[in-house]
């Protein structure tokens, strides 16, 4: 397991969950990883992990864009964060994580994975496990744009 692969296998199950669910198009960018690299967000939904490869992935987004989606997503127009919101990045949240850890699983690599919690509101920073790896991944959409962060250590 290779910091490439998971930027891989991240940008993968990104990209099929809406292709098949939320019926818009996403572009990558190139992952950031320096220690003060972050993606402007009110909404963060996390994703614990553990086993061999132990730490939190998480979607970080601006209102516009979380609102976006989610509207893409339900086929309604929002305007605020509500709980469907919330519901609806923390499955996308939930489904990249089930897509790393089906790629992982491929390699011998076994992971666990927590129920999503979201937090909302101005300039959200994720912190934690002192000494981990960690990358975000911004993505593009007609919706604004967003970012998944991997923060992790292997065993």
């Amino acid at each position: 397991m290779n910091v490439s692969s998971l930027e891989k296998y991240i940008t993968e199950a990104a990209l099929e969950v809406f292709a098949a669910m939320i019926f818009i198009d996403i572009t990558p960018g190139e992952p950031l990883t320096g220690r003060d690299d972050t993606i402007d967000s009110s909404l963060t939904s996390m994703i614990g992990l553990a086993g061999d490869l132990r730490g939190v992935l998480a979607v970080h987004c601006p209102e516009g864009a979380a609102t976006g989606i989610t509207g893409a997503m339900l086929g309604v127009d929002l305007d605020e964060i509500d709980e469907d919101v919330k519901d609806a990045i923390g499955e996308i949240a939930n489904i990249v994580a089930g897509g790393l850890k089906t790629a992982l699983l491929s390699e011998g690599t076994e992971i666990e994975l927590a129920i999503p919690t979201t937090a909302v509101g101005k300039s959200i920073r994720t912190s934690g496990f002192t000494g981990a790896s960690r990358f975000i991944i911004p993505f593009t959409t007609p919706a604004g744009n967003f970012g998944i962060e991997l923060r992790y250590v292997t065993s």
